[in-house]
């Protein structure tokens, strides 16, 4: 039964990274748009008689044919827009911004509109050919198609309002900010992902279960390896983090206690293979990290001789910040552990302010207003409730202000910045 209670959390965050794929929106709505033709001879058997010679058959042909036409081009058109986009926003921010690129929602429900029409019009116009939607049953067939023009016209008025801040540098930002955001709230609400914290090395003698491949940690199940753990009377420690990189053989879990029969140790080993997810590249789910990391390159590339934006910087400086204001200490959480058996790494507020920061503050050494805002911000942070938070902003911010006063070369800039920090101090 505890097996069974599982599986409704994981399937809904595996659907939930299906449907961010894009051929997976345009299969279903291709789909969807195909039963509709059917679905529309069935209404049209619960018709009137009086109202079949309200439309004519020809009617019905010219909409399908003007669908089946425009919705090739537009769909041809849009496709080139979104790759234009993905390879500038590589190109100018950082190709770590792809992927939200491709999992944008609105871009993929306009494609799957548009392609799921033109699918529509297809089949449509080969049942017509064949004689199975005859001139006598073409009035819902009609009225499906003027459905589905109203559906193109809402999403191609969408279409175009989203093309005005797509792939642009504030919607870039904005972007990654939200996301971070979310996997934030929801790192909060599930503190280690509801499992103990593991703020030291698993036990001695316990079992090493190694990595089957090289790649990132990109998602954990908690719910299946907590159900097998109960059952087998064990504890499972996971030594790295989300986000991590670990090597093929490399020890990617530890379990402790229970039975170490060759059974029970290879049901063990193939759950947590099934549910420690590894891939080649790291992703923003169940990662805030990652997002943060993101934020600082797009501040770094900012700051490169060719486009050299202290502006972007800044405002990426500003997202990060309002970002980490809302970190709490996993450790310190009031929450019992919903997965009592699994060990999970927390958050380190050392680490999330390295990848916020660490990469503008190096680029941006010689850029005294880059500096001033970094010394701001962590000034800001340095008053935050949470103690770890405090003392990662304040060692930071010293050590940015020393890298920044050696690349610094005239004495009033340098002059400014120390009386910036000293301003920021004081204010703490």
């Amino acid at each position: 039964m505890d097996a069974l209670n599982t599986l409704p959390n994981k399937l809904l965050r595996e659907l939930r990274g299906l449907i961010r794929i894009l051929w997976v929106r345009v299969l279903v709505f291709g789909l969807l748009a195909v039963l509709s033709i059917p679905l529309s001879q069935v209404v049209e058997a619960w018709l009137p008689d009086g109202l079949t010679d309200l439309v004519s058959g020809s009617s019905v042909d010219r909409l399908l044919d003007i669908i089946a036409t425009a919705m090739l081009t537009v769909t041809t058109f849009s496709l080139t827009v979104m790759v234009s986009t993905n390879h500038a926003t590589a190109s100018q921010f950082t190709p770590r911004m792809q992927q939200l690129i491709r999992q944008d929602a609105v871009t993929q429900n306009t494609l799957a509109t548009f392609i799921g029409s033109y699918v529509y019009a297809l089949v449509a116009i080969v049942l017509r050919e064949t004689r199975y939607i005859s001139d006598e049953k073409a009035l819902a067939m009609f009225g499906m198609t003027v459905a589905m023009l109203a559906l193109i016209v809402w999403s191609l008025i969408r279409w175009m309002q989203h093309l005005q801040t797509l792939g642009s540098l504030i919607n870039s930002a904005r972007q990654v900010e939200r996301m971070t955001e979310l996997q934030f709230q929801d790192r909060l609400e599930n503190p280690c992902l509801g499992a103990v914290p593991l703020t030291e090395e698993a036990p001695e003698g316990a079992r090493t279960i190694a990595a089957p491949e090289t790649g990132y940690i990109q998602i954990i199940h908690p719910e299946p390896l907590q159900s097998l753990a109960k059952e087998l009377g064990c504890d499972i420690y996971l030594p790295e983090a989300i986000g991590d990189f670990v090597f093929v053989r490399a020890p990617l879990a530890m379990v402790c206690g229970g039975a170490q029969d060759d059974e029970a140790v290879e049901r063990l080993t193939k759950a947590i293979h099934a549910n420690v997810v590894l891939g080649d590249e790291r992703t923003y789910d169940q990662d805030p990290r990652f997002g943060l990391l993101t934020l600082g390159q797009i501040g770094s590339k900012a700051l490169s001789p060719g486009i050299n934006d202290a502006g972007t910087a800044i405002d990426v400086i500003d997202r990060a910040g309002r970002l980490l204001s809302s970190y709490r200490d996993e450790t310190q959480s009031d929450k019992s552990p919903r997965h009592p058996n699994l060990y999970v790494r927390p958050l380190q507020a050392e680490a999330l302010v390295a990848d916020a920061f660490d990469s503008i503050a190096r680029d941006g050494a010689a850029t005294r207003e880059v500096q001033e805002r970094l010394q701001k911000v962590l000034g800001g942070l340095a008053r935050h409730p949470d103690a770890d938070l405090r003392k990662a902003a304040k060692d930071r911010a010293a050590e940015y202000l020393d890298r920044a006063l050696a690349a610094l070369e005239w004495a009033p800039d340098q002059d400014r910045l120390r009386r910036a920090a000293e301003s920021t101090k004081g204010r703490g």
